[in-house]
């Protein structure tokens, strides 16, 4: 209960390009080092094996991490058995051969070399699993016969001291009695061997002033029927390619930076080769050549950007791989930070293919517009070259093929349409590619007018009092072919924001309406979603609702009826009580607006402001010194941002008379 003593007193589109359609990806790898790398085409797996970390890790082919084997300390080369059942890695941690099913990716058999030998690098030929082993300054050949009913090891398969460090090897089913073999830590050193009777007898040798050109072997492979030999080395710009038969140099693939890291050669004869370059360089860290090809059929850049910023990515030794149906490349790259990722290239044999598209920003719906764009590619396009193309649009959100386009000899294409529908159509152009490229495609949108409708909402502005039951009825002019509408409403201070309260299609005379009981002010709003000539609209129609207020007097000693109004009676020594109700909300407060008759007039005698409780009751007594003689009256008012909110209108109750008397 407050006190009051009154004083009285008188008182908008752009083009858009699309990139090639080839399917390129990145994905982390939980590695601390990269070993060697290969790829099972049965099971669509990649093995990559960690040395620090002792262990293999395997993916599938999107490099989503599927199984790791651990526990093999210093894990390094891999070999993949003929049926694909089997990843052989060489784990000279533990002077061993371990067996991996490839199915399971669990350990089957683990096969002991001996004593300090090392065991790091594998190739399958001749019918048994050979191994460059040793320590540095001390390398050769070993062979795994697991052809009987015991592993057979033999060791120091070269008697010539050939090798200062555990030779490189490699093998291929097309000639399946070759085993060639390279230095990977001393000078360049080549050496071919004839395994077809279970020992290595070496048939062409490649080493000291004869080998100048390079430094090391980094990586190797032999080519589909083993009679060349791609070599990678640490001095060059280039891939050198010598001769099986007798280690003479064929020919050079060509090489972006003086570092080359990696080679593997595909089934079908495609050579990636690989080298140690460094994003500031700008140059791309993988080119794929056709057999025999000076200029790459595709490349690769693996550089990362963080925040716009090229971060230094790097090609491990080693690290490159084809699938066996030559459909991806796969390459092991780490950062500065050792933060290892498995790349995929999609298509490498494929020169990549660029298309743009373009159409303008905005055009008049059925009427004519002409779409152009470009078709890029390294090795040009066939003659009679085409385009696929698609519109999209409200009356055909799943696309509607249009005529294909003609390419020109430039690579530039054109075509006209006339859009049936309006909003925004997409045209989508696509290259189907070839055996030689690969596909893609682009789009680009046009806004495309739609007429506007007419859409109202009555009632706005008006003022209800509380509680009361208010239709509201939309109405919606002519449209094409939707005629439904979603009408909303949103009640101050309720905290839901706009609700839907009712959705349907309009009568025959457009009109949609709703019965909402209103407490607080309110806006309704009706939405047309548009259709395929006609625009999307909103309307909107703000009502006000009062609250409920009443005041009581008390105290007084008598009433009369005075000009029609009821006067209450007090006597100067006793405080009127004044009890007001109201609709509740929190932090509400009332006005208590004081006036009396002076003069002819009603003047202002304050208008103080007392809190509600949460009942919405305010109960003021009326203090000071009152004065006889005087016609006086008082009310209660919600004044909307004054009383402490805004979501109801300004009301105001019925004025109370009184006087006091001796």
């Amino acid at each position: 209960m407050a006190a009051l003593a009154v004083v009285l007193s008188s008182g908008a589109l752009i083009a858009s390009a699309a990139g090639p359609a080839v399917a390129d990806s990145s994905a982390a790898l939980p590695i601390t080092s990269s070993g060697d790398i290969i790829v099972d085409g049965v099971h669509r797996r990649v093995f990559i094996s960690d040395p620090s970390g002792g262990k293999v890790v395997a993916t599938d082919y999107n490099g989503t991490v599927v199984g790791t084997i651990t526990s093999l300390p210093q894990a390094d080369g891999l070999e993949l058995s003929t049926d694909s059942a089997t990843v052989y890695v060489a784990v000279p941690g533990a002077d061993e051969i371990v067996a991996i099913d490839t199915a399971t990716l669990t350990k089957t058999g683990r096969y002991a070399t001996g004593d300090g030998t090392d065991p790091q690098h594998l190739a399958l030929a001749g019918g048994e699993l050979w191994f460059g082993y040793g320590s540095v300054g001390h390398g050769n050949i070993g062979s795994l016969d697991l052809s009987g009913g015991q592993p057979r090891v033999s060791l120091a398969q070269e008697a010539d001291g050939t090798w200062n460090d555990a030779p490189l090897l490699d093998s291929v089913p097309g000639a399946p009695n070759t085993l060639a073999a390279g230095s990977r830590q001393y000078h360049f050193t080549l050496g071919i061997y004839d395994v077809s009777n279970g020992t290595a007898g070496r048939t062409a040798f490649l080493g000291g002033q004869d080998a100048a050109i390079g430094n090391t072997a980094e990586d190797l492979a032999l080519t589909p029927d083993g009679t060349e030999l791609v070599v990678a080395t640490t001095v060059g710009d280039f891939q050198q390619v010598f001769r099986t038969s007798d280690l003479s140099e064929t020919t050079r693939y060509p090489s972006s930076y003086w570092e080359q890291r990696s080679v593997d050669v595909a089934p079908d004869g495609l050579v990636a080769v690989g080298t140690d370059t460094y994003a500031s360089f700008g140059l791309p860290h993988v080119s794929v050549y056709k057999p025999g090809s000076t200029a790459p059929r595709r490349t690769a850049d693996f550089t990362d950007y963080q925040n716009g910023v090229a971060q230094e990515t790097l090609l491990d030794h080693g690290g490159l791989a084809f699938a066996p149906d030559s459909s991806r490349l796969f390459a092991v790259t780490h950062g500065l930070l050792n933060k290892y990722r498995l790349r995929v290239v999609t298509d490498p044999g494929k020169a990549v293919t660029t298309t743009t598209v373009n159409a303008p920003a905005t055009a008049g719906r059925a009427k004519s517009l002409t779409v152009s764009g470009k078709v890029t590619n390294t090795l040009g396009l066939p003659a009679g070259t085409t385009v696929a193309v698609t519109r999209t649009d409200l009356e055909s959100p799943n696309g509607k093929t249009l005529p294909a386009a003609k390419v020109k000899a430039d690579g530039t294409f054109s075509f006209t349409d006339t859009p049936p529908a309006g909003g925004k159509v997409t045209y989508k152009v696509s290259y189907a590619g070839d055996a030689d490229r690969t596909t893609a495609s682009a789009s680009d949108t046009v806004e495309v007018s739609r007429t506007s409708p007419t859409l109202t909402v009555n009632k706005n502005g008006t003022v209800y009092a509380e509680a009361s039951k208010v239709t509201f009825t939309a109405h919606l002019g002519t449209t094409y072919k939707n005629r439904t509408l979603s009408l909303y409403a949103d009640t101050a201070g309720d905290g839901k924001g706009k609700y839907l309260v009712k959705t349907g299609p309009v009568n025959s005379e457009g009109n949609l309406s709703v019965t909402l009981t209103l407490k607080r002010d309110t806006t309704v709003s009706a939405s047309f979603s548009g259709d395929a000539r006609t625009a999307p609209k909103t309307a909107e129609s703000w009502v006000g609702a009062k609250v409920k207020v009443s005041l009581s007097l008390s105290r007084y000693y008598k009433t009369a009826t005075v000009s029609g109004h009821t006067r209450y009676y007090f006597r100067k020594t006793t405080n009127p009580r004044l009890t007001t109700t109201m609709t509740a909300y929190p932090g509400r407060s009332q006005r208590l607006q004081f006036e009396i008759y002076d003069n002819g007039a009603w003047r202002s005698a304050g208008s103080p402001y007392f809190a509600l409780d949460s009942t919405g009751k305010s109960v003021v007594d009326l203090g000071g010194t009152h004065q006889t003689g005087y016609s006086m009256r008082v009310r209660s008012s919600y004044i909307n941002n004054s009383s402490g909110d805004t979501v109801n209108s300004t009301t105001h109750g019925s004025w109370k008379y009184f006087t006091f008397t001796s």
